[in-house]
C-alpha cells in the first residue's frame, strides 16, 4: 500500500432537504482509483 493522500471521515451532504451522503468515510492511497457512479442527472459533477 502506498502513501495515504486523502482521508475523510463522517461526511454528510444535503441538497435541499434530501441527504445524499450519510456518514461516508474514505481513505485514498497513491495507487487508488476512485470513481463516482449514479443515474444521469444525479449531480455527480457538481462540487461546492
Amino acid at each position: 500500500m502506498g502513501e495515504l493522500v486523502l482521508s475523510c471521515k463522517d461526511l454528510h451532504k444535503k441538497i435541499g432537504k434530501k441527504e445524499i451522503l450519510k456518514g461516508v468515510s474514505v481513505n485514498l492511497y497513491e495507487e487508488d482509483i476512485l470513481g463516482f457512479i449514479g443515474p444521469n442527472g444525479a449531480r455527480k459533477n457538481h462540487y461546492h
